[in-house]
């Protein structure tokens, strides 16, 4: 049995011809939903069937996945039980007292200690568990360098992107089309920070889930015969403050957060 490690691997597999034959609009929407579990391979008509059998059922897929996200979980929190937070705090931009290292992240305050118990008001879930304990962890303290780049242009970028695109951006983008309120809330909620424009955008947001792993949001907004569009940039320290696997998570896990309080918001 053979398992795909990335997205990409299963992309390679397609014909890239966006031919819909799988139910989904593009061959990269559908190798994103096979890595996840949701679809199989076979589930392609154009991939042959001898390739399609090397590889994992749908379940079998999403339970190698839970082992894996699992057996980084406790990668984390064994490297968490072994900190000396105090120390760390002043590297990664935190605070320490009372024994707990507490961050900023978007405004609402996240504290842990080395026994894993979480404080906070936002909603602790497996999402926001991952990339704080990533970022305590891995984080080399490197100073911002104000310099935005995309997803693509950090060092181990390019085999990321186009599924961040399809997962992330494209979730923002949509969600920015149809919730005409997201940037308003997005300062007022999560302490976001509109700045003067970047890269000609019509708005440019700049929110931060760390202190030091910012994000630039700019928005271009529908003109006549052309649709909108939507980018998300990252300090080009960003990899050596998080790693690119947890910057994918982070990016995605905002995303689908804002979507989901956009159509509460709609009462969709």
């Amino acid at each position: 049995m053979s398992t795909f490690s990335n997205a990409m691997e299963v992309f390679r597999l397609l014909p890239k011809t966006n031919c819909r034959d799988c139910g989904d609009k593009t061959c990269l929407a559908f190798a994103g939903n096979v890595f996840l579990g949701q679809k199989q391979l076979g589930q392609c008509p154009h991939v042959p069937a001898d390739i399609a059998q090397k590889y994992s059922s749908q379940e079998k897929i999403r339970s190698i996945q839970e082992e894996d996200f699992m057996r980084n979980m406790e990668k984390m929190k064994s490297m968490l039980r072994e900190l000396d937070l105090e120390e760390r705090a002043k590297k990664i931009g935190a605070t320490y007292a009372d024994n707990k290292l507490s961050l900023n992240i978007m405004g609402k305050k996240f504290s842990i200690n080395n026994q894993e118990d979480v404080f906070t008001d936002l909603h602790a879930n497996h999402w926001l568990l991952g990339t704080s304990l990533s970022y305590i962890n891995l984080c080399q303290g490197v100073p911002l360098s104000g310099n935005w780049v995309p997803l693509r242009e950090l060092p181990s970028g390019k085999d990321w992107y186009r599924l961040f695109g399809q997962q992330c951006e494209l979730i923002l983008k949509k969600t920015a089309d149809n919730y005409s309120d997201l940037f308003e809330d997005l300062v007022h909620i999560f302490s976001g920070r509109q700045i003067a424009k970047q890269f000609d955008a019509d708005i440019a947001l700049i929110l931060s889930p760390f202190p030091l792993v910012p994000m630039l949001i700019c928005y271009w907004k529908p003109e006549e015969g052309m649709e909108s569009s939507l980018n998300l940039f990252f300090d080009d320290t960003a990899e050596r403050n998080m790693g690119i696997d947890a910057l994918y998570s982070l990016g995605v896990g905002i995303a689908k957060m804002l979507e989901v309080l956009a159509r509460q918001h709609s009462g969709r």
